[in-house]
């Protein structure tokens, strides 16, 4: 962990107070030991035998040379600080390297603060002892010592810093937006007063920098104050709504990859056959319909012609969450799909592939345990990166189907700009977004094991 800079910062600090107790022994030691009796024996026997006089003296005409040379003038107090100092260097310097050529004839190693601590850690109590104020150090080797949990925490960190990275981002366009929350709330009758009374109510009369604090307060409370337009209570609301924004997309996401994931393995172990032209066809119409064209003319067909599904969302009717998914999924389905066909046809090419099928593997065998396996890495990436796209831009398929989730949530409250709403919804969505590339980090591990040996080896 020594070798890695942020982890031995990380190290000092997490076990700072037992360090602090180590260090304070290191010095008794340090002071006690041999190696500074003889460091201080020899530093008497030269001085009584007037080398560090001569050292001062040899110094000192140096100095006044130098500056007859360069014709200056300097006193003579300040003659003897400069002639002292750099004879006192000069003087403890020569100290130590004799007292390393000693040592290399046979003396005492020095003292030194990482054999102190590995002694006193190795005595049964002191080490027991030493878990009360270095537990977070040992916590943080034990988390070190294991390559998956080390791998998952650092890119859990890493997500924290995007979450709020995100925040800062979001809150500084919202603050530099040319809107007037009061005056768009209040009307276009609202007098000065009444503005200000508005911005002192929700604290927008405040500097930037004390706005973004209480942001970044409330995210980390998970308090994100009141809604300007209604006074409503921000974590409750986005906590009804966004359920429903995430599980459409989670069953939008489940649905596709289990529709998408055959019909790419048919594409690529039959190209340019008639599956493969008409699969590829349709898949690149799922990219080009845009979401709310598609929704409206499943709303026109199957709602208002044939009267099989119904046009708006209810919570409390399943054959209404059909043709949102339908919508949502569409372009995921298309975009894994592909990716599957091109993934697998650029792996099955490859010569391993065709040692499998030498040795005698099925064509089956050589598909399902060799070619998917190694195909999956770009497809996962697919499906991570879709997925945030559909849960972040869900809100025109909720504004089709008149659905009350977090897209349309923030849609509505852009406009004001009711800046707790707004960031709100923008940080479960980035909080959300960021644990699926967590999940999607893991999954690489999990399918590749190359990835694997290198989590091993940092």
């Amino acid at each position: 962990m020594l070798l890695h800079p942020t982890y031995r910062l990380l190290l000092l600090a997490a076990g700072a107070p037992l360090h602090l107790v180590i260090y304070l022994v290191f010095l008794r030691r340090k002071n006690q030991s041999a190696l500074k009796s003889r460091l201080d024996k020899l530093e008497q026997e030269w001085t009584a035998s007037g080398y560090r006089d001569s050292l001062v003296a040899e110094t000192k005409d140096q100095l006044q040379r130098k500056h007859r040379f360069f014709g200056q003038s300097i006193a003579p107090e300040k003659l003897n600080r400069e002639a002292n100092r750099i004879a006192g260097a000069k003087f403890k310097e020569a100290l130590l390297s004799q007292l390393k050529a000693q040592q290399s004839e046979g003396g005492q190693p020095p003292v030194t603060y990482a054999d102190t601590f590995t002694e006193l850690i190795r005595h049964p109590v002191i080490l027991t002892v030493s878990f009360v104020p270095g537990v977070l150090m040992y916590a943080l080797m034990l988390i070190y010592g294991n390559a998956y949990l080390k791998y998952i925490i650092e890119r859990l960190v890493m997500t924290v810093f995007v979450i709020f990275g995100v925040a800062f981002l979001v809150f500084t366009i919202l603050h530099l937006s040319p809107m007037n929350p009061a005056a768009n709330i209040i009307g276009e009758t609202a007098t000065a007063e009444q503005i200000a009374a508005f911005n002192k109510l929700y604290g927008l009369d405040q500097s930037y920098l004390t706005q973004l604090w209480h942001t970044f307060h409330g995210i980390l409370t998970f308090d994100l104050g009141k809604s300007f337009a209604g006074n409503e209570d921000v974590t409750t609301s986005i906590a009804a709504k966004f359920p429903v924004t995430l599980t459409l997309t989670v069953i939008s996401t489940v649905a596709a990859v289990l529709i998408a994931l055959p019909i790419g393995l048919v594409s690529a172990t039959r190209p340019n056959s008639f599956f493969d032209y008409t699969f590829m066809l349709i898949a690149l119409i799922g990219l080009s319909i845009p979401n709310f064209w598609q929704g409206l003319i499943l709303i026109l067909n199957f709602s208002i012609k044939l009267h099989w599904l119904p046009a708006t969302y209810n919570p409390q009717n399943a054959l209404t969450m059909i043709m949102p998914i339908v919508v949502l999924g569409t372009g995921l389905t298309a975009a894994v799909a592909r990716m599957t066909r091109s993934s697998t046809l650029e792996v099955i090419h490859e010569d391993y592939m065709t040692t499998a099928r030498a040795k005698g593997l099925s064509r089956r065998q050589v598909l399902w345990k060799h070619a998917v396996g190694n195909a999956l890495i770009p497809i996962i990436t697919v499906i991570g990166l879709q997925f945030g796209a559909m849960l972040g831009g869900a809100a025109v398929t909720e504004k089709v189907f008149n659905i009350n989730g977090i897209g349309s949530y923030i849609v509505d409250k852009q406009f004001i700009p009711d800046i707790p709403s707004i960031m709100g919804g923008v940080i479960y969505t980035a909080i959300t977004i960021s644990i699926v590339n967590v999940v999607i980090d893991i999954l690489y591990a999990f399918f590749d094991p190359r990835i694997r040996s290198k989590m091993k080896q940092y």
